[in-house]
């Protein structure tokens, strides 16, 4: 398969211009993609574009990274309802600085390559230009009516914000981006999301009333989930590639929970798994949907792809620690980091580390944590065998927890039946 037809299969192209694909089997093709730099990270919903990279070079193309320095103090309209907060210098400094580093772990910049992947920034050539410049050098070739008739500003200029003067020439100002890309990198295709679709338009339209060079374009959909939530998104906010931002054990999580109907199609969207691997994969899925087949394989390869294997292993042992049958020693294999990451979420209670060493019982110990309303129904539960310590069961209620014990020195990880888990710092 060449690189749309791949592309296509996988479900990562929506619209695509008349001579697209021609020109990429032609010649190794420079295409590029923009990154809005509002935040020092990336998160889940810029790793199609990250991937559509991805494919480019390893199809034998030139992938450009183009980050917003100067289209970040103005800020995409594109189908937002409301203009949004403008970024200072300081901060988008600080962010182009993040994102940055964060492409540099997927694309190959070995200058050696003819298709060496490039980083650019466009406040580079925009740094220079005087507003007066600009409108009288490329305003000139837009009429205000090609640009309200895009759905973007449509939406905005029929809402109730309205558009600012602002953010109506953005569309100009990313279209300058390919004009220029074009020009001095001979780029000759720009890539994006489904809602990017009228920018890119414009951008190649510039391109052809400007210097009359090639342009081409095609877009990926936007992703949602099968729930109609918002891709990338749980209940406490984005998903971020940033391992600081969101944990390994975290992001292997978010896959590991995708429903049957996302799994199908994520593992082509987010794998470089072949069409065959896939198909027989979700053929087993499918007889034992149970095993969630899809869900593992997905997140393993997701997660080494963004934070490595190492850290695969360790969102595994994670997992186990919850919901598997793992020992103390894989508790006492994690670093404190690591526990924590874990335990984030799991109720957490404090019992004083005197009265451990004074040699409290299991049942006082359980009912003056607040794990338990009761010594009571502490005595009962740990009595029928529900009550484990570090992953090791409660032999009985004259049990005593010992100093000893302390993971990390300070921590208890108790268990209560099955699913329910809780955090007992010693203080």
């Amino acid at each position: 398969m060449n690189l749309i037809e791949e592309l296509r299969w996988r479900g990562m192209l929506q619209d695509i211009m008349p001579g697209t694909e021609e020109q990429l089997n032609k010649e190794m093709t420079a295409a590029y993609i923009g990154f809005d730099p509002t935040a020092d990270s990336l998160h889940i919903g810029s790793l199609v574009p990250i991937l559509l990279l991805i494919h480019l070079q390893k199809a034998g193309h030139k992938p450009f990274a183009l980050i917003g320095g100067a289209t970040g103090m103005v800020g995409d309209p594109s189908f937002k309802a409301e203009e949004r907060k403008m970024l200072d210098e300081e901060t988008l400094a600080r962010n182009l600085t993040g994102i940055r580093a964060q492409l540099e772990k997927f694309l190959d910049f070995n200058p050696e390559l003819a298709n060496s992947a490039e980083i650019v920034n466009n406040y580079d050539w925009f740094k220079g230009i005087s507003f007066l410049d600009f409108i009288r050098d490329v305003g000139k070739h837009i009429t205000v009516n090609y640009m309200m008739s895009k759905d973007s500003v449509k939406k905005r200029i029929d809402g109730d914000s309205g558009i600012s003067f602002t953010e109506f020439t953005y569309q100009l100002i990313q279209g300058y981006d390919y004009y220029w890309l074009n020009k001095n990198k001979n780029c000759k295709l720009q890539m994006g999301g489904s809602d990017q679709w009228g920018n890119i338009t414009t951008g190649s339209e510039l391109i052809r009333r400007m210097g009359g060079g090639e342009a081409f374009a095609f877009t990926c959909p936007l992703l949602t989930k099968s729930d109609g939530g918002k891709f990338g998104k749980t209940e406490k906010g984005n998903v971020w590639l940033d391992p600081g931002k969101t944990s390994p054990y975290q992001f292997y999580q978010f896959w590991l929970n995708a429903s049957d109907e996302d799994a199908i199609k994520w593992i082509k969207i987010f794998t470089f798994l072949s069409r065959t691997d896939i198909e027989q994969l979700t053929e087993q899925h499918q007889k034992e949907p149970h095993l969630r087949l899809l869900q593992k394989r997905l997140a393993e390869e997701i997660t080494c792809l963004v934070h490595g294997k190492e850290n695969y292993e360790f969102a595994l042992k994670a997992s186990e620690i919850l919901f598997g049958n793992a020992t103390t020693e894989v508790l006492l294999s994690l670093s404190e980091e690591q526990f924590l990451q874990v335990m984030e979420g799991v109720p957490q209670h404090e019992f004083p580390l005197q009265k451990i060493k004074e040699g409290t019982d299991i049942v006082s110990f359980l009912a003056e944590t607040g794990i338990f309303p009761s010594k009571g129904e502490a005595r009962k539960m740990v009595a029928s065998g529900g009550i484990s310590l570090n992953k090791e069961k409660i032999a009985g209620i004259e049990t005593k927890p010992e100093e000893a014990q302390l993971l990390h020195h300070r921590f208890y990880l108790i268990q209560k039946g099955r699913r329910n888990y809780f955090l007992v710092k010693a203080v």
